[in-house]
């Protein structure tokens, strides 16, 4: 069973477009940032109401519901190529277009409140597979968009791909919208 440290991936055990998530993640112990990490965005964006959910900094951009929608998904899909590869799968996991998802996903007619409650329950469901794999599960390598990938990986992508949308929430959406 994962005890709390799991050593930060070797770069080949990643696509190099996941570089920049990695890169975000200087925690040696990414069970710790992944749990402290669940209330993050609901605490980044406690003081989001009403029609600023659906603020977006440009055209063409995604609104605050949609940008934590695409968070979702992609917690969804990462956590799924973790499952996959941490039981051995051997066939190379698709990739996911986030465009294409985010255009047929209805997440700009939920709630805020409701969709970080969905992130936070997806999160802790992935704490839960994670808690209980076991060292060989966490360095395990699979294949996911014909790219090398390790679970530990998985987890440090995870975290992230949270932190940089909470730079570009805080950066390119909340300076903009009031409570």
């Amino acid at each position: 069973m994962a005890q709390g440290i799991v050593e930060r991936p070797a770069a080949r055990e990643y696509s190099s477009a996941f570089e920049a998530y990695v890169s975000l993640v200087p925690e040696t112990d990414v069970m710790t940032a992944l749990t402290q990490q669940k209330g993050e965005l609901a605490r980044a964006l406690s003081s989001v109401r009403g029609e600023a959910e659906r603020y977006r900094y440009a055209d063409g951009k995604w609104t605050i519901r949609e940008l934590v929608g695409h968070v979702i998904d992609s917690e969804r899909v990462f956590g799924y190529r973790a499952l996959c590869i941490a039981r051995g799968e051997k066939a190379s996991l698709p990739g996911f277009e986030e465009k294409d998802y985010a255009a047929n996903a209805p997440y700009g007619d939920y709630p805020l409140g409701d969709l970080l409650d969905e992130f936070a329950q997806v999160r802790e469901g992935h704490l839960f597979l994670f808690r209980h794999l076991s060292r060989e599960a966490w360095l395990r390598l699979g294949t996911a968009n014909s790219n090398p990938t390790s679970v530990r990986a998985l987890g440090y992508i995870m975290v992230g791909h949270v932190r940089h949308h909470l730079d570009v929430l805080r950066e390119r959406y909340l300076p903009h919208v009031r409570p």
